[in-house]
């Protein structure tokens, strides 16, 4: 990736992040000179010098860039540092700002029958990896989770994992190799981690779709994923119910290669 590139997929992160598109430029052009004037940010930025003075007035209002008044004026960008801390907290406040707004909308109407059983899909890899942490932070007794990727074994998931071991959940991890199920016998020593005897989770060669994630909560909650190898794409099921058959189906075959006698089901 060349330096334009990296230029264009910058701005388009700043205005992802709520700065409109001069803005961006003029910011990221003012991170790559130590002070510019109107007209080399103008140069340097490609952007219309008349527009310039707009967009360094309003980055300077949200404590992006500082001005020398001098003749001609100066602009510099606060450090680097300064300015993710800025982003972090506009960006946290506006969801705090979200929440609180729609927590506030009373729901268009209620359903107070219990859950016996659902299945809902899931499709992309981050809303997949919130609900796998959210389902592993609200478990309460047992978690069994079968683990097919070393790419899934996240720093992140780690210590969601070694955080609900430690509490009186059972955590029973299974993998499809030595190496993974060592791994996480050192980082979460608290969990039961075995040696999956699952072979078709083994991924192959000539294989389209591999298996992803396979992880079973409280015995009674479900998501199983799947990823397309070509693009990378995961896609999953999400299902829930102490009703549901599949549930059981695949609680006793994540089960397997775990030794009967520490199956806290046995």
């Amino acid at each position: 990736m060349g330096d334009g590139d990296k230029q264009a997929e910058a701005v388009g992160l700043l205005q992802q992040l709520g700065l409109k598109e001069y803005e961006a430029k003029c910011f990221i052009a003012l991170t790559r000179k130590p002070t510019a004037t109107a007209k080399e940010i103008s140069d340097i930025a490609d952007v219309p010098r008349t527009r310039v003075y707009d967009a360094i007035r309003i980055l300077e209002a949200q404590g992006l860039v500082e001005i020398q008044h001098t003749n001609p004026q100066q602009y510099r960008a606060v450090p680097l540092e300064e300015a993710i801390q800025t982003f972090r907290r506009q960006y946290e406040s506006r969801i705090e700002n979200l929440q609180a707004a729609i927590d506030a909308i009373e729901p268009a109407e209620t359903n107070d029958e219990p859950v016996t059983h659902e299945v809902w899909s899931l499709s992309s890899t981050d809303a997949i990896t919130n609900r796998t942490h959210k389902l592993l932070e609200d478990a309460e007794s047992e978690v069994v989770y079968v683990i097919s990727a070393e790419s899934l074994v996240t720093d992140e998931l780690v210590k969601t994992l070694d955080e609900v071991a430690a509490t009186d959940v059972d955590v029973l991890l299974g993998t499809v190799t030595a190496e993974i199920r060592d791994q996480l016998r050192e980082r979460v020593p608290d969990a039961e981690v075995f040696l999956s005897e699952l072979e078709w989770l083994h991924p192959n060669d000539g294989d389209k779709v591999a298996i992803g994630r396979m992880l079973l909560i409280d015995q009674s909650t479900i998501l199983l994923s799947s990823v397309y190898e070509a693009t990378g794409e995961e896609k999953a099921i999400f299902g829930r119910g102490f009703q549901n058959g599949l549930v059981v189906i695949t609680r006793r075959l994540m089960a397997s290669g775990l030794v009967p006698v520490r199956d806290p089901t046995q």
